[in-house]
């Protein structure tokens, strides 16, 4: 049994009784299932986590180190919340704007009906730099919980009266069909993105802190030092994944290793995604293959992902090679941990991260080649 079995399976508990109602969590939720340290050195010594300590390249003044990729990022935004876009997945909507520009991309099955068509939700720290993002679609239930692992303001335009008690709850921040209209010559649903100035104007006319607040739960990933970066190769449970290919029958997304930059390309409906913006290709240099069950609303298809769960399995991929992993999310605003075969939590590399909620039962239906 891994060390911390015990320790999810009591905290579990609390958590999936939380997601069947969408209530606030339980105030009595035992706050040892999430680390909760000043990310931002307001305690001293004691304040400094282990992600930060194993960091040790040089950092330029005026400079820190985003909590999204490790990557290098202006000091003045630090403590900045990110915002978590709702980005339409169909052909139609093609192309995508801003996405290469993203930090982390979540791809999941947003409803069982016409072949368990995709949406896509675009994390961005450094909002500020957006020209124009989308085009912007519906949420659904998984996202309001995945987003809050990441205090993010998610940036959608509605979605069904599942999602309400969910954004009832206070951490549950969100601007909904507040963005502009672009004329793309597409139908209306097509038209909606978020361009420079929408999100200022959205913060200014809301209750919400463009700021960390009180529901942030600290550093999402661990980031292994970009000098001594991960290599999945030592592991005895590695193996090569040049080529991953997932079981998304409407977009067949599957995401090809890019030698060259060392990342991973990502491809969908037979060919390289190409940003509006520039043409350039979304890539990643981390992947994380999550398998997970759902539950199915009604006849239409809506669904909600069991995301608040131990010990299922996943893998991570990077730079050529995937091992298996278990991963755990305790709470609606506690992050998802990666675990490896020792169960211990893995350190990622520096650089965006792509996150794809598999269904359970294609699971078995990942290619990794």
């Amino acid at each position: 049994m891994k060390k911390r079995t015990l320790l999810l399976t009591l905290s579990l508990t609390v958590a999936i009784a939380m997601v069947g109602c969408g209530k606030k969590e339980a105030a009595t939720e035992e706050p040892a299932t999430v680390e909760t340290v000043d990310p931002f050195g307001q305690q001293g010594e004691e304040a400094t986590t282990e992600a930060a300590e194993e960091v040790t390249d040089e950092i330029p003044e005026g400079m820190v180190r985003s909590d999204l990729t490790n990557e290098l990022i202006d000091a003045s935004i630090e403590k900045q919340r990110p915002i978590a876009a709702m980005v339409d997945n169909e052909l139609t909507a093609l192309p995508h704007y801003g996405l290469a520009e993203a930090d982390v991309v979540y791809e999941m099955m947003n409803s069982t009906k016409n072949g368990r068509i995709t949406r896509l939700m675009v994390l961005v720290k450094d909002w500020e730099k957006i020209e124009q993002l989308g085009s912007i679609r519906s949420v659904r239930p998984t996202n309001i919980l995945l987003a809050a692992e990441w205090n993010a303001v998610l940036c959608h335009d509605g979605g069904p009266f599942y999602i309400d008690p969910y954004l009832a709850n206070d951490y549950a921040a969100h601007f909904s069909g507040t963005f502009s209209r672009v004329n793309n010559g597409k139908a209306r649903e097509y038209t909606e993105y978020i361009v420079k100035g929408d999100l200022d104007k959205n913060f200014k006319n809301s209750k919400y802190s463009t700021e960390y607040d009180e529901f942030y739960t600290g550093p999402h990933y661990k980031f292994a030092s970009p000098s001594s970066p991960v290599d999945l190769s030592k592991n005895s449970d590695s193996k090569d994944a040049t080529k991953i290919e997932l079981p998304f029958e409407h977009n067949k997304s599957n995401l090809q290793y890019n030698a060259d930059t060392q990342t991973y390309d990502y491809y969908e409906y037979g060919k390289a995604h190409k940003d509006g913006e520039d043409d350039e290709v979304l890539t990643f240099k981390n992947v994380l293959l999550q398998s997970c069950s759902f539950h199915q609303y009604d006849e239409n298809g809506y669904m909600i992902y069991n995301c608040l769960a131990a010990d299922q399995e996943g893998y991570y991929i990077t730079d050529g090679k995937a091992i298996p992993v278990t991963w755990t999310k305790l709470g609606e605003t506690a992050v998802t941990q990666y675990f490896d075969a020792d169960g211990n939590e893995i350190t990622i590399n520096t650089g965006k991260t792509y996150v794809a909620l598999v269904p359970d039962d294609t699971w078995d239906d990942v290619v990794i080649e």
